[in-house]
């Protein structure tokens, strides 16, 4: 890991903490099924199944969202090292010149 690039181990944790948040979202979705199947009367069965379907629905929107932002993130650091190894050479170039000039 002390070799990688820092925007793949961005992105390497946060598709970890994608299957995490889905897997929670999963567990709580059988909850409420598990609910809903023990229901009394059909009301109260509805309810719970609506209630799985949205937590379902939420957990996989949030996990959309958390990895938009890992991705912007990675992308922004890889732009930003790309561009300071870019700008690093011009630099030492401008340097040289005006030491040139001095002599």
């Amino acid at each position: 890991m002390a070799d990688a690039d820092l925007d793949a181990v961005i992105r390497q944790l946060a598709k970890q903490q994608n299957k995490a948040l889905m897997a929670a979202a999963k567990s709580r979705r059988d909850r409420y099924t598990g609910l809903a199947a023990k229901a009394k009367d059909k009301p109260t069965r509805e309810k719970y199944r609506q209630l799985a379907r949205e937590t379902l629905l939420q957990g996989a929107a949030a996990a959309r969202r958390l990895q938009i932002s890992a991705d912007n993130a990675a992308d922004s650091y890889a732009r930003s090292m790309r561009n300071a190894s870019e700008a690093q050479p011009a630099k030492k170039a401008t340097k040289k010149t005006k030491a040139t000039k001095a002599d």
